[in-house]
């Protein structure tokens, strides 16, 4: 059988057709070919136009088909993966109200902060295991703060992913999950936290109704099988956010698993059965995909923003025709890039830095000394210092790793960026040949019960290499630790 995925990320509209019998993905596209642009109308906003998704979902759709020549017909169940924190908002019509504030937009860190305290921290963190800080339900308050014209005309508010399985269904719904990620969920109460809708002045009816991850959320209406050219009454069997969904699609579900990834964002995100918080909420606890099935799973999350948007920023600056030029130039430079360290924090603001937006910068560059290939280098290096300063953190809550686990893509490709984080963590780096849309079809073979359990699910993933902490691990620590002091000077 044939299931298909789909990840709608900030980047691009990605979809695979997978099949169920080997375990296999099929063929993969991605849509459009140059990343999508995100709106920025003023300094830390970023928004995008939910249209644009949906309309290249259906380009990414005729793209696959087309491609590998598979009867869109033949497609048994669709899985959806979708970036995470973003806010979409429609009117009785289903028709949309604004732009979409997505995942590194932080112009509501002020109402998520000041929430933080009138709440108070600890009923926050006991309850929320976070800080509203700057999550979906801050910037729900931020359009009723300052568009209130906007906010009286919500019928519903939605999860990017959300909105495509509206598209594809018609029907409005979310996930536990989903609410969890939006700081919308009370993990005391397990509901809806009245907390937020008091704080922020929210109407329950806001809310979509809820369904399962994994399961039937919705049948594909008929005039969207025609446009799509598969059958009316596909279901819809799984959605969840991007990272959630990244550590299904390397089967991390389970205490002790970790997973990562490193495309515009960088993301660490391991499993526990335990509800963790840290105080300062500096990462990120959420209902994982696998939550009471059977057991309580929670995925704790670090997220860096700045993280292959400063690759790709500078590959498109600096003229490179292709990454892996990049790659070998770096490669030409020693170990923390001649002195020259990089701080990658130019995509809003950090919630690892307690929500401050200190700005991308260059420190120690000399220009007697360094060339761009020191910038390659040090860009890729700041990276890896940057996810393992967060993983200090995420240590500091009980969140062990020994075994990282990724897809063989986006900065994984960089011999230097994997090296570098293997040296510093001390753990053993292991990358597949997976993704997130190959993880959603996945999903959605799971969710319409093709496969029996999880580990019959994951019985065709298997691991491409491994990366092992090398006998230059003290060398690199040391220029972590330049680049970690120069950070608190950065900071104070």
């Amino acid at each position: 059988m044939i299931f298909l995925g789909y990840d709608i990320g900030s980047s691009s509209i990605k979809a695979c057709a997978f099949d169920g019998k080997t375990g296999l993905a099929l063929h993969s596209v991605s849509y459009p070919e140059k990343e999508m642009l995100i709106s920025s109308p003023k300094p830390g906003f970023a928004e995008q136009n939910p249209d644009d998704w949906w309309t290249y979902l259906i380009k990414a759709t005729q793209k696959l088909l087309t491609e590998s020549k598979i009867n869109g017909h033949r497609i048994e169940a669709i899985g959806i993966s979708y970036q995470m924190h973003g806010l979409v908002v429609v009117d009785e019509s289903l028709e949309i109200l604004r732009p979409a504030i997505i995942w590194c937009d932080s112009r509501a860190v002020e109402t998520g902060q000041d929430a933080f305290q009138k709440i108070g921290p600890h009923v926050c963190m006991d309850h929320l295991l976070n800080s509203p800080g700057n999550f979906t339900a801050s910037k729900l308050a931020w359009i009723k703060s300052h568009e209130p014209n906007i906010f009286r005309k919500i019928h519903q508010i939605m999860l990017p992913g959300d909105f495509i399985a509206m598209k594809l269904t018609g029907d409005i719904r979310t996930t536990i999950s989903g609410l969890s990620e939006g700081i919308f969920w009370d993990f005391k109460t397990n509901d809806i936290s009245e907390l937020i809708l008091s704080e922020f002045g929210f109407d329950e009816e806001l809310f979509p109704p809820l369904v399962p991850t994994f399961g039937e959320q919705g049948l594909l209406t008929a005039p969207v099988a025609k446009i799509l050219e598969m059958r009316t009454g596909i279901p819809v069997t799984y959605r969840a956010g991007d990272q959630p969904n990244n550590a299904f699609s390397l089967n991390v579900l389970n205490p002790g698993e970790m997973a990562a990834t490193a495309g515009t964002s960088g993301v660490v995100y391991g499993v526990s059965n335990t509800r963790k918080y840290d105080r300062k909420s500096r990462i990120n606890t959420f209902i994982h995909v696998n939550h009471n099935m059977p057991g309580d799973r929670y995925g704790v999350l670090l997220c860096l923003n700045g993280a292959g948007i400063l690759n790709a920023w500078l590959r498109r600056n600096f003229g490179e025709t292709s990454y892996e030029n990049m790659n070998t130039l770096a490669d030409q430079v020693p170990i923390g890039s001649d002195g020259l360290f990089i701080f990658p924090f130019g995509n809003g603001a950090e919630r690892m830095l307690e929500n401050r937006d200190p700005g991308s910068r260059i420190l120690g560059w000399n220009y007697n000394i360094h060339q761009k290939q020191h910038i390659y280098r040090a860009a890729q290096e700041s990276i890896a210092f940057a996810l393992y300063y967060g993983m200090k953190i995420m240590e500091s809550v009980g969140t062990s790793f020994t075994t990282i686990r990724a897809g063989h893509a986006n900065m994984f490709l960089s011999r230097i960026f994997s090296q570098t984080l293997a040296d510093l963590t001390g753990a053993t780096i292991e990358l597949y040949d997976t993704d997130g849309s190959q993880g959603a079809a996945r999903g959605a073979a799971l969710g319409h019960r093709y496969y029996g359990d999880f580990k019959d699910a994951f019985s065709g993933l298997k691991m491409m290499s491994s990366i092992r902490p090398s006998q230059k691990s003290k060398q690199v620590q040391e220029s972590y630790q330049g680049w970690e002091n120069a950070l608190h000077k950065i900071l104070t």
